[in-house]
């Protein structure tokens, strides 16, 4: 009796089990995202007449598959910003450099991130102070006066200290400041792909927007901000543009000034945590013409970069799938190489640059996230879903945004390259037209008298700006006029024409836009 007792137990038993070991065996272990599988609940399919009542029995609660029905704990992440990171940065004030020590006072101009949380938003106060001023080397001064400027130009270092988000939360900060640009441009290569976007990338563009919730209403009320300051009146540029043509003038940074502050150290905002469903889509391939918003990590030139020459840039934004799923954190790598470099070369040749993006990988953050739910789901012996921490892809530049004055485009195919003023052609003729006309004499009731007053004052501003325009009008000397003209005319042709092209000059953080795509054989 009692060994029939056990057989039928040992029935039951093997009825019970039976499914969760068939369901562990036939997954086997991935890596990187856990996923608990479901437990044995009772009958899934209606039991036949014959069947015995246990095997129809719910799992009670001391069944062991309960841990497998236990979800994974979240994932905890830290907020950091790691030494590096830049601050963008315009100027809200008007400062005069003109001592070490004065305060300098800016926005943040573009919100920054730390995996996929905004730290420090868009429009947070930053306060800091002129370090240094320079003299001006003795062969820059030299030229100066030679163009009629006794006020040259004198560098300057900026270090910002501290940060005020808008909660009112101060931050302490250190800082490499790189050079102002008074004014920056955002060059595209394919201006009309915004209204060539497929349905994927609208719901993407879409996804991006609620994601950032307030944010992004807050950067598109900074932008709109800083194009009012720094579109000033015309009587404004009127008066800037006098005042450049003075001998004597101040040097001012003006309202609007871009900066990029590099944090010395790195700066923590504490922890959050992710779910298994939050983290699901992590290290997955971008959605098809999605944009990649980056940085780039180290200066690429047209005159030192040769083909093959890697280049690196690192995420600045989040990437969402149309779904609103994390895809790429913050920080994650964009890893690539120079395709083509060409540099500038004499008689004024320009350089062209470029760059290709082959590899994506997640940030640390990331791996270290998905690594902490592995080793969960390894404990609890479930299955993981593999995810590379680097996966290829095609990625050209459709958009940067670089200081105007480096007179920069961007061709379709996301190649940079230099350009020359369009009226190069007109101002070199225009001073040679001006150096023979006042070389020429009139003849007037017998008497022989050089260029009148007007073709004097520009022949002398042709070649010295104000002062050569003053003193030629005062003079009244054709071989005085002559000198200024010829002066200005063969500096004018040297610079357009002899003189050595521009090379392309991406700095480090240079902010790019780059364009996803599926990965395909390196081109020979």
């Amino acid at each position: 009796m009692n060994f029939a007792r056990v057989a039928v137990l040992s029935n039951i038993s093997v009825l019970l089990f039976t499914p969760v070991v068939l369901a562990q065996s036939s997954e086997s272990p991935r890596r990187h995202l856990a996923v608990p599988g479901l437990a044995p609940s009772g009958c899934t399919e209606a039991p036949a007449e014959d069947a015995l009542v246990a095997t129809c029995v719910p799992p009670s609660n001391d069944y062991d598959a309960a841990d497998v029905l236990e979800p994974l704990a979240p994932a905890e992440i830290a907020l950091k910003l790691p030494g590096g990171t830049p601050l963008r940065i315009a100027l809200d004030q008007r400062v005069r450099i003109d001592q070490a020590g004065a305060p300098v006072r800016g926005k943040v101009v573009e919100t920054v991130y730390a995996f996929d949380q905004a730290v420090i938003p868009a429009g947070s106060i930053v306060n800091g102070q002129i370090e240094h001023i320079a003299p001006v080397p003795v062969f820059r001064r030299v030229r100066a006066y030679a163009n009629g400027n006794f006020s040259p130009f004198r560098e300057y270092k900026v270090s910002f200290k501290s940060v005020t988000l808008p909660d009112g939360k101060q931050l302490p900060i250190q800082t490499s400041v790189s050079p102002g640009s008074v004014e920056v441009v955002h060059l595209v290569s394919n201006p009309e792909k915004e209204k060539q976007k497929g349905i994927a990338s609208q719901q993407v563009d879409k996804a991006k927007a609620e994601a950032k919730g307030r944010i992004a209403e807050a950067k598109t009320q900074m932008h709109e901000g800083w194009q009012k300051l720094t579109a000033p009146g015309k009587m404004h540029r009127l008066k800037e543009f006098l005042v450049s043509q003075s001998p004597y003038r101040h040097q001012y940074l003006e309202p609007g000034t871009r900066f990029v502050a590099d944090l010395n150290a790195p700066l923590e905002f504490g922890a959050t945590t992710r779910t298994t469903d939050q983290l699901v889509s992590v290290g997955t391939e971008p959605a098809a013409d999605c944009t990649l918003k980056a940085r780039l990590v180290a200066e690429v030139s047209s005159a030192t970069a040769n083909r093959g020459t890697p280049v690196m840039a690192v995420l600045t934004e989040p990437l969402y799938s149309p779904t609103h799923q994390l895809v790429l954190p913050a920080n994650s790598r964009l890893v690539g190489e120079v395709l083509k470099a060409k540099p500038a070369r004499k008689l004024h040749h320009n350089g062209e640059l470029r760059v290709v993006f082959e590899r994506i990988e997640t940030s640390e953050e990331g791996v270290q996230a998905l690594a902490q739910l592995e080793a969960q789901a390894q404990a609890k012996d479930l299955a993981t879903l593999q995810r590379a921490d680097s996966q290829g892809m095609v990625g050209n530049l459709e958009g940067l945004e670089v200081a105007k004055n480096s007179n920069m485009k961007l061709d379709e195919e996301g190649g940079a390259h230099t350009t020359d003023s369009k009226t190069r052609y007109l101002s070199s003729g225009l001073a040679v037209l001006l150096a023979a006309a006042a070389s020429h004499t009139e003849v007037e009731h017998g008497t022989t008298e050089t260029a009148g007053p007007g073709v004097r004052t520009a022949a002398g501003d042709s070649g010295m700006r104000l002062t050569g325009a003053l003193f030629s009008l005062v003079a009244k000397s054709m071989p005085v006029s002559l000198a200024f003209g010829v002066y200005g005319a063969s500096s004018s042709i040297y610079m357009n024409f002899l003189s050595r092209g521009h090379d392309v000059v991406l700095p480090k953080d240079t902010p790019m836009e780059i364009g996803f795509g599926p990965p395909h054989a390196k081109t020979q």
